[in-house]
């Protein structure tokens, strides 16, 4: 990537008010790896940008301003993405054209209620919000979802669910817009992207992070009949977005994907530090909860396994962590969730180094089974 990265700039950088031959290779190869109708892309410089310009196109196609988000994400800190935030700290009030859904948390449900119920009961209320926006007279846009729910704690949530939702999405005439910033390009083991999991096909799939493995290159993927008619309303350029270096980059990426094998590397590794984290949950009664796909892990701690309430040491284990060289962070509603997000690149090796130095963390600080 480096060497891509030089050799283009050595040569040539430009906007894409200039055609260039590498950002048309490079855009022909990122929508092969997506569902028909899905046939546009549109270059930016980050994932705020993407989800920025998602929206627009969305209350462009539809002539909707509401906008449908969880109760715990994050999608980006300009002004708009601002204002439908909700799972970090933000100065602006959350936005009277938003809502935010509660999604069914499998480890969470309550004692006695059958999965189907739970699911049912989730996407009533879905309605529910849907009908709060007829009432305040507000057109719903699009709904706006991570496909991995990264900041709402990895939730393995139900498949069905999603489906469901995406369904009444559509039949309130908004769209539905899948932010792979985080899940896409084959880090969840099992698929290129992250939505393929429920078997959908989003109206729109904003990128970012590990497109251009940090260098600022991001994009949105969606259909003609939506990216055409807003591109014939507005004008979007960017001066720096799509350049040519950016798409030499890119393209390196999905070199490295493809010849090192990295998405099966992803599953192969992520199944086996999901196996040694089950084991040490047999250690240390802190680890409620393993979930997760691919090389992106959750641990959710627990002050008490049958109460579930949250640990909270979460802080405390991340630095101790840091200090025995391993990365990780936290996330969810209470910051109780380990959160395991290794480059691609990560290995057997390298995950016993993750769960040996945790076993000791977990062992020094009294969180040990006895």
């Amino acid at each position: 990537m480096v060497d891509a990265l030089c050799r283009q700039a050595s040569r040539l950088n430009i906007h894409t008010r200039y055609l260039h031959g590498s950002i048309v290779a490079y855009a022909e190869r990122l929508l092969a790896t997506v569902d028909a109708p899905l046939s546009r892309t549109l270059f930016c410089c980050t994932g705020t940008e993407a989800n920025e310009l998602a929206l627009r196109i969305a209350r462009t196609a539809t002539g909707g301003t509401g906008i449908i988000v969880t109760d715990y994400s994050y999608h980006g800190n300009s002004q708009a993405l601002a204002e439908v935030t909700t799972g970090l700290p933000v100065s602006e009030p959350f936005a009277a054209h938003a809502r935010a859904i509660t999604l069914p948390d499998p480890y969470h449900r309550a004692p006695g209620m059958s999965a189907e119920d739970h699911v049912a009961a989730h996407v009533d209320q879905f309605r529910q919000m849907l009908a709060s926006f007829h009432d305040n007279g507000v057109k719903p846009a699009a709904l706006l979802f991570d496909t991995i729910f990264s900041t709402e704690g990895l939730i393995d949530v139900p498949v069905d669910y999603v489906r469901q939702i995406v369904d009444l999405t559509r039949e309130a005439g908004a769209l539905v817009i899948a932010d792979e910033v985080q899940p896409g390009f084959g880090r969840m083991g099992d698929h290129f992207w992250g939505y393929k999991r429920y078997g959908i096909i989003p109206d729109i799939v904003t990128l970012g992070k590990p497109m251009g493995n940090g260098h600022p290159v991001s994009a949105v993927i969606t259909r003609p009949d939506l990216a055409d008619p807003f591109g014939e309303q507005s004008l979007y350029f960017n001066t720096f977005a799509g350049n040519p270096v950016s798409a030499e980059v890119a393209a390196a990426v999905l070199d490295v994907i493809e010849q090192e094998g990295l998405i099966d590397r992803a599953a192969v590794t992520g199944n086996h530090l999901k196996d040694g984290l089950r084991h040490l949950a047999g250690r240390h009664a802190a680890i409620g909860d393993v979930r997760g796909r691919g090389l992106f892990t959750a641990i959710e701690l627990v002050a008490d396994r049958e109460s579930k309430a949250p640990h909270p040491a979460a802080g405390a284990i991340v630095n101790a962590m840091r200090d025995e060289g391993v990365l990780m962070s936290r996330t969810g509603p209470a910051n109780n969730v380990l959160k395991i997000r290794p480059p691609l690149a990560f290995g057997i090796d390298e995950a016993e180094v993750l769960l040996t130095a945790l076993d000791a963390v977990l062992t020094r600080m009294g969180h040990r089974n006895v």
